[in-house]
């Protein structure tokens, strides 16, 4: 999020899409499709006159990786040592307007560390820079911005849907630096499971005690959210609304603190539903040869 708080920007790197439906296509025939082979750069660019959202899915032939580097057709995603780069060059959907130019976040602590988010440890999920500088330069649309940033990492061997039926996820900025982050998740079999840590600019990763579930009003869709909050629910800003998928942002208080959170739902049942896979490919194109067998 900028500083003045009026621009938001959500950037993910997919290496065997997972929300891809030309994936879940070929994993539904009993292919074992390369997961090289359906890479996207999702970009989700909120400003006041409107959102601009880009995930278009990109073949093995046009996609390479190194230690340093993720090549996504005409986009790229590089480490320098001290930033990590991103050189977006993509449309939008489903109105065709130009994303082009560079997302640059600078960490102010690096992190090793990573959980399971499921009983057979299938899923994992990790912060790589919890707290981190941004700095956006756009040509089209035309913005320069400066502000907060948090860069994650998460993977799996198996699709989500056949572990969860829904997570809610969030990550606060508090007012000593540190970064908490809860992660409510539901499974279609066995009890919850619920992280809540807290990283702190010296390295250490606290668990800390999450206050109750508070409901938060359904999206458009009919989407159910909760957020853990001490106190009930302020202002919800919403940025994303779809109909497996929102992300808002939501003024709740944590650890004796009042604070925005970030917040995303994930429906993982109603997102392998045939009626939203049916969609997807309006919002999620693919370019390229076929997928490879």
């Amino acid at each position: 999020m900028s500083e003045c708080g009026q621009y938001g920007l959500s950037l993910i790197a997919f290496v065997g899409s997972v929300f891809s439906p030309y994936y879940a296509r070929a994993i539904r025939r009993g292919v074992h499709p390369e997961p090289e082979n359906h890479c996207a750069l999702n970009v989700a660019l909120y400003t006041p006159k409107g959102q601009y959202w880009s995930m278009t899915e990109r073949p093995q032939s046009s996609v390479s990786r190194s230690a340093s580097e993720f090549v996504i057709g005409p986009s790229c995603v590089h480490w320098d040592g001290a930033a990590l780069h991103v050189d977006i060059d993509e449309w939008s959907v489903p109105i065709p307007r130009r994303l082009r130019g560079r997302v640059s976040v600078y960490p102010e602590q690096l992190f090793d560390f990573s959980k399971a988010l499921d009983p057979n440890a299938r899923h994992h999920w990790g912060p790589i820079a919890p707290f981190a500088r941004v700095q956006v330069d756009l040509s089209h649309p035309q913005q320069s911005w400066r502000g907060h940033a948090y860069v994650d990492s998460n993977e799996g061997v198996e699709p989500i849907a056949n572990a969860f039926t829904q997570w809610d996820w969030s990550r606060a900025h508090m007012p000593d630096g540190s970064s908490t982050v809860l992660y409510d998740c539901q499974f279609h079999d066995g009890p919850d499971h619920l992280l809540a840590l807290r990283f702190l600019s010296n390295g250490q990763v606290q668990p800390f005690d999450a206050p109750k579930r508070e409901v938060m009003p359904k999206t458009a869709w009919g989407l159910e959210r909760r957020l853990r909050s001490e106190r009930a629910l302020g202002g919800i800003q919403s940025l994303e609304d779809t109909p497996f998928y929102q992300r808002a942002i939501v003024q709740n208080q944590l650890l004796g603190v009042p604070v925005s959170s970030f917040h995303e739902t994930l429906n993982a049942s109603r997102f392998a539903s045939s009626w939203v896979q049916a969609l997807l490919p309006w919002r999620m194109p693919r370019l390229g040869a076929r997928a490879k067998r």
